[in-house]
């Protein structure tokens, strides 16, 4: 059945309106002229921290506008693409569009779930919080799986990642592992994936070659921004420093360089061992304790207000996602239904689709709701 062109190019520049509408261009190209204005004050380094956030800023909504823009320019592009080839009856031409536009519309699609992240944190920077839960030594590796997944992923989209603590099992893989991920809507995108992680496989660690079923948690947190006025006095807080730890040889730290925070009120407690200096991990570790004790406090209103519905992934321990490698090859998504026939590379990081899919769907539970 041939293509409706005409009829497609439509669609897709509905889309893309309702798509510019939402992020505004002419608020975002105000917003870099402002923050390019800061950018070379002469005494913008004066304060490194606020220098990297306005340099931070800007390269994002740089990098943002620029990727709006050059999709207004390929649905154009593709228009002419296709009078040309219908003008020169040219089969080959018509071939070459109907892959482009497969893959403007592939492109929209993500644009367009972008402009779905509108909850209170969802544009901020994400901590991301791995745990390895039931299943012993296959869930420790578990995690660790689940911790490159998600690397590889960031670096899949050149995102910076930074590690603030890992704390490595007896045997093999990860007790669990902390990390923070720059770059814009992360905390929104990656929120999705908070919940329980459940693998299925012939274990490794198994002599006798039975299968395993074990489990890790994901917790996502949004970074703390200056604004949000989160006040931790020093009597509430208990540091105690210890030896870091590693998984053996040169990566073990001989000093007492490791930090653990215990907030006294709350019983939150946060360990950062994998900065090379007691001050860095202390830094490093309020910042993960603020994020837990600003997510606290969102919770505790949402409660109060009775705006937060506990449905599936949205709360700790709840099961979402399935990676099956034994007896057949399949990773499923519980919430959403969507589901992936090649395992390793969803462990390879292409995740893009379960997100998307993760994040319409709770879009969908809101109005619902």
């Amino acid at each position: 059945m041939a293509t409706d062109f005409p009829s497609e190019i439509r669609a897709l520049r509905t889309t893309l309106e309702s798509i510019l509408k939402v992020s505004d261009l002419d608020d975002m190209r105000s917003e870099i002229t402002g923050l390019s204005e800061q950018a070379v004050a002469p005494d913008l380094w004066d304060d490194p921290e606020k220098a990297q956030v306005v340099t931070s800023k800007l390269s994002h909504l740089q990098s943002e506008l620029e990727r709006l823009e050059k999709m207004s320019a390929r649905v154009d592009d593709l228009e002419v693409l296709v009078e040309l080839a219908e003008a020169e009856n040219d089969a080959d031409t018509l071939a070459e569009a109907e892959n482009e536009l497969r893959n403007v519309q592939k492109a929209l699609g993500e644009l367009e779930v972008r402009t779905l992240l509108s909850g209170e944190y969802d544009s901020r920077e994400a901590l991301v919080t791995i745990r390895s839960e039931a299943g012993g030594v296959d869930a420790a590796d578990f995690a660790e799986m689940l911790l490159r997944m998600y690397m590889r992923w960031a670096e899949r989209h050149s995102y910076k990642t930074e590690v603030y603590d890992t704390s490595y099992a007896e045997e093999a893989g990860l007790k669990s592992a902390t990390f923070k991920v720059d770059a814009p809507y992360a905390y929104g995108t990656l929120s999705v994936e908070q919940g329980t992680h459940r693998l299925v496989r012939i274990s490794p660690f198994d002599n006798q070659g039975r299968r395993q079923t074990s489990f890790a948690g994901v917790e996502v947190l949004p970074v703390v921004a200056e604004t949000d006025h989160i006040d931790v006095p020093e009597n509430d807080i208990r540091v105690d420093v210890y030896r870091s730890s590693g998984p053996g040889g040169q990566s073990v730290n001989t000093t007492d360089s490791a930090v653990r925070l215990t907030h006294i009120p709350t019983g939150i407690v946060v360990t950062c061992q994998n900065e090379k200096s007691q001050l860095q991990n202390k830094a490093s570790a309020m910042r993960v304790l603020q994020a837990k004790l600003l997510e606290k406090a969102r919770r505790d209103r949402q409660a109060e207000l009775d705006a937060l519905k506990n449905d599936g992934g949205s709360s700790w321990g709840s099961q979402m996602r399935s990676y099956v490698l034994h007896p057949y090859q399949m990773v499923k998504d519980l919430r959403t239904e969507h589901e992936s026939g090649n395992p390793s590379a969803v462990f390879d990081g292409a995740i893009d689709e379960f997100l998307e899919s993760g994040i319409r769907w709770r879009k969908t539970q809101e109005q619902n709701a």
